[in-house]
Parts: structure tokens; sequence; C-alpha cells
């Protein structure tokens, strides 16, 4: 059996010198065992105390713990299942549901209560006139309401000027909120050729004019090559007065605000002719659903209730939709030579 190292032995592998002791001799065995203990435990052997392992990592655990604890709220949930919410998050509640519309007042001379529109729902029962618009600081009005409105302000007027100021003074439109300017009409009061337009553009609302911009340049051209031009014997407006915000297509709501002031109009003008330009115009004028390229060429007679006797009508493209379409040139083209036959003619093409 070996004899455990003296103090003047060398450490095995560089390790460190045992600490000096006093010599131990063979007949003392438990100074011996004492001192190869100290030995070992210099040398970097684990320490053995009694019969439980020592944790090493038990002070860094208990200190994890209590920083997670720190971190928790300070009401523990009341159910082991309920997910753990931190500090810096704040649980989300639901959305309280939608309020369901509630009935205002009833108009005068409606059968239906009136429903208030709440945002994003219908806010009216099914068979009843959608709401127009609310006028600022006015009253919520039916489709039925403005459109009699309307008529009553045009029947009003028995002068062009009259008219427009009817216009200007009336609020059944919403895109009169939106526009800049009223754009009425243009060219010779006293002429006897009506053209009637789609809606104004950005150039038409700026100015107050209709037929103004890139594509009342190409119309003013068109008319020169058969001897028209506004400033002597045409006359020009559209079925809408107020420019729809980003030239989008108007509703069907904005055209009837606007619709007995055009057929007013036209009774006012009593034009011998008229050239409805673009389908808005034929549509809203003729009462018809066809699109324009199966309506343009063709003569339709014209007469609104306004009117004593009809007058002709012919549809033609756009010149916006010529200028898309330069293709489409020849036939604009002509519709226009059909236009000055029958007005050098003096003759009704319709019939």
């Amino acid at each position: 059996m070996s004899q455990p190292p003296n103090d003047t032995d060398p450490p095995a592998n560089g390790g460190p010198a045992a600490p000096a002791q006093p010599h131990a001799s063979a007949s003392d065995p438990r100074a011996a065992a004492r001192a190869a203990l100290d030995w070992l435990i210099v040398a970097g052997a684990d320490e053995a105390i009694g019969d439980a392992p020592v944790d090493r990592y038990a002070a860094a655990k208990a200190a994890k713990a209590a920083r997670a604890a720190r971190s928790m709220p300070a009401t523990a949930p009341s159910r082991p299942e309920t997910p753990t919410v931190s500090a810096q998050e704040t649980p989300r509640q639901p959305a309280a549901p939608a309020a369901p519309d509630r009935e205002t007042r009833q108009p005068a001379g409606h059968g239906a209560p009136e429903h208030t529109p709440q945002a994003g729902t219908a806010g009216r029962r099914s068979g009843e006139m959608p709401p127009i618009w609310r006028p600022k600081g006015g009253e919520l009005k039916t489709a039925e309401q403005t459109l009699a409105s309307a008529r009553k302000l045009a029947a009003q007027a028995t002068t062009l000027g009259a008219l427009r100021d009817a216009l200007a003074s009336y609020d059944g439109c919403a895109l009169k909120q939106t526009a800049t300017n009223l754009v009425f009409a243009d060219g010779a009061p006293e002429a006897r050729v009506m053209i009637v337009g789609e809606a104004p553009g950005a150039d038409e609302d700026r100015q107050g004019k209709p037929f103004v911009g890139v594509s009342g340049q190409l119309l003013d051209r068109m008319l020169s090559w058969i001897g028209f031009s506004r400033a002597d014997n045409v006359y020009i407006s559209n079925v809408l007065f107020w420019r729809p915000p980003g030239n989008r297509t108007p509703t069907a709501a904005e055209v009837a605000a606007c619709l007995p002031f055009v057929e007013r109009h036209i009774a006012l003008k009593q034009p011998d002719y008229l050239i409805l330009s673009g389908g808005s115009s034929a549509k809203t004028l003729l009462g018809k659903t066809e699109g324009v390229l199966k309506l343009r060429g063709r003569w339709f007679s014209y007469q609104n209730p306004e009117m004593p006797t009809p007058v002709p009508a012919l549809v033609t493209l756009h010149p916006a939709y010529l200028l898309r379409q330069p293709a489409a040139k020849r036939q604009a083209w002509r519709d226009l030579l059909s236009f000055k036959t029958a007005f050098d003619a003096g003759t009704d093409p319709t019939i």
C-alpha cells in the first residue's frame, strides 16, 4: 500500500503544494489519514460533508427566483389556468356591442318614422327612401323632400340668371360642400344649339365654367370644324353643377338632386337642337340604360314637363373619352356631320 506524500514531495502535475504538516509516523494512522485528506483538499478535490450532497448553485437559483417574484403583479390570478400578465402589459377589454339604431322624429308628410343613420349601419328600414344628406345646421332630408325643394326653387326661376341664383342658394346636393365654385353655363345665351355634358372637372371647378379644361379645348376645336363656337352660336352646360370629389362617378342621388334644375335650364333656354355629350347626360335626360357607344350617333326626341314642345337631341361621345380613345374621334366626326346636316337643313331628324 502506497504512503501519502510528505510535505517535501513535489506536487503532482504541477498542482499546489501541500501545506506543511507535522510528521506522521506509521504508528499514528489517524494523523496519516488527516494529512492525506488535507492534501486532497488543497489539490482541488471535492469536500464530502456528511452523506448529503452540496448544491453549489442554490444561491444563484434563489437570486433568480427573487427577481422573478419582484416582476410578478401584486395580486395573483384567482385561477391557475388564467395566463399571467406582466406589469407592463394591460389586458385588452372586449369592445362593447354597438348600440342599435334609434328612431328619431317623424318628419311632416311622411308616414314611416325616419331613422338617424349610425356610422357603418344602414340606419333605415327596408322600403324607406334613403336620406340624401344633412346640410350644415339643417335637418336631415329624404329623397322626396330634397326633390320637392329642388323643383320648387327651379320653378320659381323665370330667367337664366334667376335659375343660377336659385342654384347658388340650393343646399340639396352634397357636392356643393366639396366644390370650389358653382359651374352653371357658358356660351351664347341666345344660341339655337345647347350642349349638355356630364360633370365639371378640376379646371371647371376653379373657373366656374363648363368645358374649359383639356376636354373643353378639344370640344372647341371640334365645333370650329363645322363652323360653331361658344362665343357665337353654342350654349354649354352639364347635368351636374358641382364637381364630384376626385372626378368620381356621381351617385344617383346627386344626379337626382340636380335634375329639376337641368330640366328647367333647358326649358328656359329653349334650344332648337340638343347635343348630349357623354353617357351620363344621355342616360339622365333620355332615361336610357344602354351605353354611350350604342346611343351615340342616334337622334332622340327630348321633352320634359317644363317644355311645351320636344326638341331633337343627338347623343355623341364626350371629349374626355376621345382623349383616352383617339380612334373614336372618327365616330365623333360622323356625329358632328349628322348634326351639321340637320342644322343647315332646319329639319328634325327624329321625325
